[in-house]
């Protein structure tokens, strides 16, 4: 039988599905982290294992084409190297934003922003796909789940240097890491997705801290936002595991549209499209 499959893969894992020359999905698989720019070897590994349990759920098949939307496809060769190690004749590697567009919006016209472990903007007008951000913690990704980790635990040394107010949930923080010194050794060590696991605890605080961090948060968001949709008054679509959050944050500043279909329909459309 002759399978497309679609991939898509982030920070924090990895979903696989194949279907038929129709767009039946027959099988679908799951694996941890596919971020390509971050750890190549491993988003692989994980790549092959998802598609693989989705494959053997269809019953078996050939993989005509490929169609593989993954965090990190941005950086500078990561996408050829990705190529080089994984057996699909035929694959169309893009970022998880451009798949989440096509997913989100089918044909449409709109702005969708993707906020998970990382984040990615993109507008589409007229079939054709900008997209901003999506360039990973260190340059950016603003208002996702790592950032905010990242930004409550920034808070946190500020707070204790006398910038600001210990309150409760950062006190919280640094004391369960050690102390001061085992927040810095935390953030030495830790990927995007161990910086984003914190990020449900500020979201649903109502400690000071965690307000101020969720307000800049919002403010990046909207003004990408702002940015894509220019004058023009199109709607907004959120994706990701912080979609909800924001969505409800900015529900009177945009027309919000919920999403006609998933990124991973988006690879699978752009598997139809390689072949």
């Amino acid at each position: 039988m002759q399978l497309f499959l679609g991939i898509d893969g982030g920070g924090t894992g990895c979903r696989a599905a194949v279907a038929d020359a129709a767009g039946l999905i027959l099988g679908r698989g799951a694996a941890g982290p596919a971020n390509i720019a971050s750890d190549a070897s491993g988003a692989a590994g994980n790549i092959l294992v998802a598609a693989q349990a989705a494959i053997a759920a269809a019953g078996g098949g050939e993989v005509v084409a490929a169609g593989l939307g993954l965090a990190g496809a941005n950086a500078a060769g990561a996408a050829d190297r990705l190529r080089d190690a994984l057996p699909f004749r035929r694959m169309s590697v893009v970022t998880d934003g451009i798949t989440a567009v096509k997913g989100a919006l089918g044909a449409g016209d709109g702005v969708v922003a993707a906020l998970g472990t990382g984040s990615v903007f993109a507008v589409q007008r007229g079939g054709v796909i900008r997209q901003i951000g999506g360039r990973g913690l260190v340059l950016g990704d603003e208002g996702s789940g790592a950032w905010i980790g990242r930004a409550v635990l920034a808070a946190a040394l500020r707070a204790l240097d006398g910038f600001g107010d210990v309150t409760p949930l950062l006190a919280a923080l640094v004391d369960e890491m050690g102390g001061p010194d085992g927040v810095v050794a935390f953030s030495l060590r830790a990927r995007p997705a161990d910086f984003a696991a914190l990020a449900p605890r500020v979201v649903e605080s109502g400690d000071p801290a965690a307000q101020a961090v969720m307000a800049r948060a919002e403010a990046d968001v909207a003004e990408a936002v702002g940015l894509l949709r220019g004058k023009d008054d199109l709607p907004v679509v959120f994706l990701g595991g912080l979609g909800t959050v924001f969505a409800t944050r900015m529900a009177e500043r945009f027309p919000i549209q919920a999403a006609l279909g998933t990124a991973l329909d988006g690879a699978l459309m752009l598997a139809r499209e390689a072949a």
